[in-house]
């Protein structure tokens, strides 16, 4: 009697299958992650906070944070109840639901992230008064919180909606969810954290020679806030959405394409989280070692362990092994990226040296050159995204270009670890020097700052890299909903929905940007005010008004945000429903080519002016107050919107019109004009 070969794996399969194994064992490495997290949240939230000046600046920071992200929530939650009510009646009820586990989920990681961030700033200057060693696991922990929290509420979430909704487009709900409470956090956040640097900048270094963080400058607590709701809540939302799309993306694709295929992102993106947690605790930084390197060392084990287990799951469930090499080529991609982001804004490296040499002739020959080292960084990571595209779909198929975002995506919990680390030790340089810890003191924060900024930078060309391969994933769902095979580009609709796809992204950066110069404005006058009618401010006799400017900051960055969020949702719906199902997707993809583009360069650019700065401040070229700094003061002016406001925001944009396309598919293909 002939044997099949095959039965006892397709006997698993269905086991795994009708047990919901897989699904359970991704909710329990979710809650795992979220327990790590906790782990840590206790061990940062255990240490000494310091002097009582100390505490009253942390507490200012506290309060100025606090304040925001309830002014935001406020606002957003309007947002989340209008779009609930209109994919309850218009889409389901299932979808709807899915909608606000998604949102909440997502605005919990920021809050709880920013939380964390809070305490352990404060905590992190403290330990530096007893040297580096003490002080860095504080930061990292502090931001491993938010890296574990985010992963965590991620898989966890998601593995629940569909456990109860076993229907992929019904947990695009909780993707969309997601994607909006990002837009909010990262928009909101960038305008409110570039508001209160540019005019602490301005006026405090340029036109009254003090310190960055000098405690005479009004604008300088809600500059400390905003690296709080903009690098750690907006971020964290950020790469929360990003994970979930792609993972939501490859379910809808795997489900048409093979067995298992809608559980299989849940699955490699639990061994993610299980890589990521390992990865942690071998990031130590030793008594003069750079703290640098040890935050590259727990990136490299988390790639090689993911990669690790990747080819077990492989091997253990029989699937083709080009599902291996498709989630590998989407891991050396983000690589690539991490490595191009840290070559063009790393301090020590020719693009920053060389815009920083060039400030010794003024502003303009600075902004130049930093225009075109930006410009230039766009290509090998748009190469790296393109051949991880070609290999995945070569091994694997359409499903393996999904994958691929998943194997980007994989080490997530890691990166954002990394990222949160850096504006908690900006915040602990910060405390440190109103506190007057010290030089000693202010040399440990400054060494664990440089680390910070460095792994921010990559962080960005990371977050927006993976978005890049997720939109690429989430756009061929689209066509898989939709029904159409190629998008032609001869096709006059199609190249009429594609141009206006190009504008989307210029436009949406040109309102962010114009938000910051708008509060900005704002925030320079009442700091000149400050300074120019409260007596003793300059001579450190009185204190300034902090409230003030973090009450400026805050509502203008919130009013401002407003209309770049609603274009997000209404234009793909205004493009589907008049152009119809094809030209959205010739949107789709216009958005995608430009937005890529656009977000590479500032971010890159952005952070290679802000690291060209400091190099002068370390004392080269003049060093602080010689023309070369005021030069290179305002190119970093130039480039704080561009690499945290609008270059960062763009990808999360992305994903919100992707998201609205899929979501909305069903009634577009129903009711568009032309069809």
């Amino acid at each position: 009697m002939d044997l099949d070969p095959f039965v006892g794996i397709r006997i698993f399969h269905e086991y795994l299958i009708a047990n919901n194994i897989l699904l359970l064992i991704s909710f329990i490495t979710g809650l795992i992650s979220i327990i790590v997290a906790v782990y840590f949240y206790i061990y940062v939230s255990k240490q000494k906070v310091g002097t009582s000046k100390m505490k009253e600046i942390s507490d200012a920071i506290k309060e100025g944070a606090i304040a925001f992200l309830k002014r935001q929530y406020t606002t957003l939650i309007v947002f989340v109840i209008i779009l609930t009510v209109i994919l309850y009646f218009f889409i389901g009820p299932e979808t709807s639901i899915a909608y606000v586990i998604g949102s909440l989920c997502s605005a919990f990681a920021g809050f709880l992230g920013m939380d964390i961030a809070l305490k352990a700033n404060v905590r992190t200057a403290n330990a530096a008064r007893r040297g580096l060693k003490r002080a860095f696991p504080i930061g990292f922990y502090g931001g491993a919180v938010t890296g574990l929290a985010i992963v965590g509420l991620a898989v966890a979430g998601l593995s629940a909606v569909y456990y109860f909704f076993p229907d992929p487009e019904i947990v695009l709900g909780f993707s969309f969810g997601a994607s909006l409470v990002a837009l909010f956090a990262k928009a909101g956040g960038g305008i409110y954290t570039k508001t209160a640097d540019i005019g602490a900048d301005l006026v405090g270094k340029v036109e009254m020679n003090i310190p960055e963080d000098d405690p005479r400058n009004p604008a300088v607590i809600a500059d400390n806030v905003g690296d709080n709701v903009g690098d750690v809540a907006g971020m964290g939302a950020d790469l929360f959405d990003s994970y979930v799309a792609s993972v939501v993306a490859a379910m809808i694709i795997g489900a048409v394409t093979m067995e298992l295929g809608a559980l299989l992102p849940l699955v490699f993106s639990a061994a993610g989280i299980i890589a990521s947690v390992i990865g942690t605790f071998f990031v130590k930084a030793k008594k003069k070692g750079s703290p640098g390197k040890a935050l590259n060392n727990g990136t490299y084990i988390t790639c090689f362990l993911f990669a690790l287990f990747s080819f077990l799951i492989v091997y253990l469930l029989a699937l083709d092994m080009g599902i291996f090499y498709a989630i590998i080529s989407g891991l050396v991609a983000g690589i690539v990226i991490g490595i191009t982001s840290d070559y063009y804004t790393s301090i020590d490296r020719t693009p920053a040296l060389r815009t920083a040499e060039v400030s010794k002739t003024g502003a303009a020959i600075n902004i130049l050159t930093g225009f075109s080292y930006g410009s230039i960084s766009i290509l090998p990571p748009l190469i790296g995204i393109g051949v991880a595209t070609v290999i995945s779909y070569h091994f694997a198929g359409i499903f393996g270009i999904a994958m691929s975002a998943i194997g980007m995506l994989s080490i997530t919990g890691m990166i954002v670890s990394a990222d949160a680390y850096g504006p908690i030790v900006d915040n602990a340089k910060g405390i440190a020097e109103q506190s007057r810890l010290g030089k000693k003191v202010i040399q440990i924060a400054d060494k664990l700052d440089a680390a910070g900024n460095t792994a921010k930078a990559i962080t960005k060309g990371f977050a927006i890299g993976a978005a890049g391969i997720s939109v690429i994933a989430l756009l061929v769902a689209y066509t898989e909903i939709v029904g159409i095979k190629t998008i032609d580009i001869m096709n006059p609709f199609v190249l009429a929905g594609a141009l206006i796809g190009i504008a989307i992204p210029p436009l949406f950066s040109a309102l962010t940007i114009l938000g910051v110069g708008k509060n900005a404005f704002r925030m320079i006058n009442e700091v000149r005010r400050q300074f120019k009618e409260i007596p003793g401010l300059i001579k450190g006799k009185t204190k300034p008004d902090y409230a003030k400017c973090v009450d400026i900051a805050t509502k203008g960055a919130l009013k401002e945000l407003i209309l770049p969020s609603v274009l997000a949702v209404i234009v793909p719906l205004i493009v589907g429903f008049v152009l119809g199902v094809e030209a959205l997707g010739g949107f789709l993809a216009g958005s995608i080519l430009s937005g890529l583009i656009f977000a590479l360069f500032m971010a890159n650019s952005g952070g290679l002016w802000d690291n060209a700065k400091k190099y002068i401040e370390e004392g080269n070229f003049g060093g602080k107050g010689s023309d070369a700094h005021k030069a290179a003061v305002i190119g970093d002016t130039v480039g704080d919107p561009f690499k945290d406001t609008a270059g960062p925001s763009l990808d999360t944009l992305l994903v919100v019109m992707s998201l609205v396309a899929s979501l909305f598919a069903p009634l577009i293909v129903k009711y568009a004009l032309i069809r």
